[in-house]
């Protein structure tokens, strides 16, 4: 939720009280420069977000994020922060993790979470391996990619995370690069603004395992959609942009669309206020047979 009251703040006040334990030069940095960025520009007030990632070297992302925080199970973190959102519909609920994380065991949240059009942004630091287990292959390693657990090439194709999100509903898909800071922030500002589930496929060059695809792989590719005047109204023009991997790589709004309903505004219950903050309506006695009951 905006603050229209809230008092000048910059990036520092988005800093964590833990220092980020990931590599030098990991690409995870760009995320979290870019969003500390992005909220202060929103003047959001860090007590109004909640940070929610999974497990992973990028789900440790809410330790060194100046807000309210959740670091959860591995694959889990868009029911979290659908629970969240739901729970208190007035917070800026914004989950972050990896293409292990999100693609992988998440994968299926991911799925339900874009086409419930839950109102939370997801913003995804993709390196295309596991990096907190030493360098496996991940959803969206490439073809013929050796690392770890693929030590003669990748036998699998690559997830497409961008065309998977606007075909299951997403309202609001872009993907973004580390290296590119200032069109980061911006894509991450209006993430956060647009009412409905909104992803960000973030290019986050793993420095340690991943020596395919770094910062020169993405340097040497990326072009921005905003520079060739792409309709991002037009999902199948995204779609089709999005497949391009070639010597052309777009980043970018994708896909975006307004008026869709989203699951809390669909739901009479939280027409009102938040549901945290409501009474329970229970006598103590009832509510000492529920716990009861519950041990």
């Amino acid at each position: 939720m905006l603050d229209s009251a809230a008092p000048q703040l910059n990036a520092k006040d988005f800093k964590g009280k833990v220092d980020p334990d990931w590599c030098p030069g990991c690409g995870d940095f760009g995320v979290l420069n870019a969003l500390q960025k992005a909220c202060a520009e929103l003047e959001l007030m860090p007590h109004n977000i909640l940070n929610v990632s999974g497990i992973g070297c990028s789900s440790n992302f809410p330790g060194f994020f100046n807000a309210f925080g959740m670091h959860t199970l591995h694959g889990r973190s868009l029911a979290v922060a659908t629970g969240a959102k739901m729970a208190n519909h007035q917070l800026t609920v914004i989950a972050t993790g990896g293409d292990g994380d999100g693609y992988g065991i998440g994968g299926n949240h991911f799925t339900h979470t874009a086409r419930r059009n839950v109102d939370l942004t997801y913003i995804v630091m993709n390196n295309q391996i596991y990096g907190l287990t030493t360098g496996q292959l991940s959803p969206t390693s490439r073809e013929g990619m050796r690392t770890k657990s693929s030590p003669f090439g990748s036998i699998e194709r690559p997830v497409n995370p961008t065309t998977a999100a606007i075909m299951n509903g997403a309202t609001f898909v872009a993907r973004g690069f580390t290296g590119h800071g200032r069109h980061l922030i911006d894509l991450m500002k209006q993430a956060i603004e647009h009412k409905g589930f909104a992803h960000i496929d973030v290019f986050s060059p793993c420095v340690t395992f991943n020596h395919d695809n770094d910062y020169n792989f993405f340097r040497e590719r990326v072009r921005k959609l905003e520079d060739e005047g792409h309709d991002s109204s037009d999902w199948k023009t995204a779609c089709e942009k999005a497949m391009i991997w070639d010597d052309s790589i777009y980043t970018g709004l994708f896909f975006k669309v307004e008026g869709v309903p989203t699951l809390g505004e669909q739901e009479p219950v939280l027409s009102g206020p938040p549901m945290a903050k409501r009474s329970l309506g229970l006598s103590q006695e009832q509510a000492q047979t529920v716990l009861r009951r519950m041990m």
